[in-house]
């Protein structure tokens, strides 16, 4: 007996060890992991259609996923965060270099300094270059170091594609290893498995993909009116957009009276319709078609989670934040109805 306990507490420890080890290195690999497993998720109605068209020929069509993910995905995101990377650079440089004196915070302060003639309490000036500075500083802050090394990001896109082929062409086997190494009951397990696979479905399909698409939209009315730094300010819609009630509307209206206090009216009322036709009723008719049944979080809570996932785990964040909340909602579901089990008992 003492024998067969001095094994069990050796082997513990030893598969303790182990696992530590194994997650330091694998830890420099995490984001492109998880991010291959959310991707495969999002797009596997893709791979089951191309499945079938190449007649089931897994590697096939593993291969021919991926690429569609590449070409559809990675490469456009890649060009539009350097197009913002560089546009904040340059905005940051014009604030910092010239004392802010840059055509778009000179149009910006005299709009605000004209709506404080018509507030009926007196309203201290607002030193709007400081505030860009702070927020550019902040975005600086956690985009650089993702271009900084171009080399360790090409790595990770390597490993990315290469975990989502392999999630593509093995992820049932993959799969049916986990529930089968889990000690939760198998009915628990696939419980886990879909109501993971809505969050994610729910989160990337529904309300980013809304928000990406009037952040967006924001992008293309700035550019058409003459707002300078386009990208830049649809990235930032693109944040606002999941604020419920005002979404867009905290990019949209400055950037309206910018153009209205710079002698802009034609383009003022022009980018007005614009936010009200284009971007304002995204929701209304596209929302409802991208939101996924199942697993729905507020949009204040996916808000939260992408601004202190962006926080903690930096660009990627965005995405990493809102799905930790569903896991964790997952999980809280899942515990309950153990609990419920036990209690029935």
């Amino acid at each position: 007996m003492n024998h067969q306990k001095s094994e069990f507490y050796f082997l513990s420890a030893l598969l303790t060890g182990i696992f530590v080890l194994t997650f330091f290195i694998f830890k420099p690999f995490f984001y492109a992991l998880i991010l291959a497993i959310v991707f495969a998720t999002v797009f596997k109605p893709l791979h089951t259609r191309i499945l079938a068209m190449t007649r089931d020929r897994k590697g096939l069509a593993a291969l021919l996923t991926t690429i569609s993910v590449l070409i559809v995905v990675i490469v456009p995101l890649s060009f539009l965060g350097i197009q913002i990377f560089q546009e904040a650079t340059g905005l940051y440089s014009s604030l910092t270099l010239n004392g802010g004196a840059t055509h778009l915070s000179r149009g910006l302060g005299d709009a605000v300094n004209n709506l404080t003639r018509f507030s009926p309490v007196p309203i201290d000036s607002i030193d709007i270059n400081e505030y860009l500075k702070q927020g550019l500083s902040w975005l600086l802050q956690h985009l650089g170091p993702l271009f900084a090394n171009v080399a360790k990001a090409m790595v990770g896109v390597f490993i990315f594609l290469v975990a989502l082929y392999y999630l593509f062409k093995d992820g049932y086997k993959l799969k049916r290893d986990v529930v089968a190494l889990s000690p939760l009951q198998d009915i628990h397990d696939e419980t886990i498995f879909n109501k993971l696979t809505m969050a994610i479905n729910s989160v990337i399909k529904g309300s980013l993909a809304v928000a990406l698409v009037q952040g967006i939209l924001t992008a293309i009315g700035f550019a058409i009116f003459g707002v300078p730094n386009a990208t830049l300010w649809g990235s930032v819609a693109t944040i606002t957009a999941l604020i419920p009630g005002i979404g867009t509307a905290l990019i949209l209206l400055p950037a309206i009276l910018y153009l209205y206090f710079s002698g802009e009216m034609i383009s003022a009322v022009g980018l007005l319709i614009w936010g009200v036709v284009a971007v304002g009723l995204v929701d209304n008719f596209l929302g409802p078609k991208l939101v996924e049944r199942g697993m729905r979080l507020h949009p204040f809570l996916i808000l939260l989670s992408i601004l202190g996932g962006i926080s903690f785990f930096g660009p990627l964040g965005f995405l990493l934040g809102p799905l930790v909340l569903s896991l964790l909602f997952t999980l809280l579901d899942i515990y309950f109805a153990i609990h419920k089990e036990y209690e029935e008992r």
